[in-house]
């Protein structure tokens, strides 16, 4: 993003959900929402306004995207640690739906054929790179890579790397000005 560049507008729009792609009763899509060529959206799932979901993911009851969320294809939400076929798992104690639950705060990104592992939640602005496996909660901002995903580096609001290593530096960020953390 180049310094002063502007945010996307968010036009209240209808979902756009592709012809390929199956959104069940029970799901819940909020404006600006895009969802790509064959994905599945399931029952008790929900996507907040303005996030996309690219193609080949399945977003499944007990995940949770906030707002502005960023999903890269073939992405993989769980949610049960410990399946079993035989099992029911709605109306257990786990959650009130019955299955573990991921939230991905607002503004986070999730790389391609990345992993996430319920119960997981991924903090706001946060960004997991392509093929990580998310076990743990990742704090907000950010960047996180691997198997099992750690931490690597902080990210800026506008998206740009502002420091490397596990801890968080006092910076301003080179592309937006921003001083980070905020």
């Amino acid at each position: 993003m180049s310094p002063g560049a502007p945010r996307r507008k968010k036009a209240g729009a209808p979902p756009r959900i592709a012809a390929t792609a199956t959104v069940e009763e029970g799901a819940t899509l909020e404006p600006d929402t895009v969802v790509g060529v064959f994905c599945h959206v399931a029952k008790g799932a929900h996507v907040g306004a303005g996030s996309r979901i690219q193609s080949h993911t399945a977003v499944w009851a007990g995940v949770t995207l906030e707002a502005d969320v960023f999903v890269g294809p073939s992405v993989t939400f769980t949610n049960v640690r410990h399946p079993r076929a035989d099992f029911m798992r709605a109306g257990t104690a786990r959650s009130a739906s019955g299955w573990d639950e991921t939230v991905v705060e607002a503004g986070a990104s999730l790389g391609a054929g990345s992993i996430l592992v319920a119960p997981v939640r991924v903090g706001a602005r946060a960004m997991v790179g392509a093929g990580a496996v998310v076990t743990r909660d990742v704090p907000s901002h950010a960047i996180v890579v691997g198997n099992p995903a750690r931490v690597v580096g902080w990210a800026c609001t506008c998206g740009e790397t502002v420091s490397r290593g596990d801890t968080a530096q006092s910076v301003t960020c080179w592309s937006c000005g921003r001083d980070f953390p905020s």
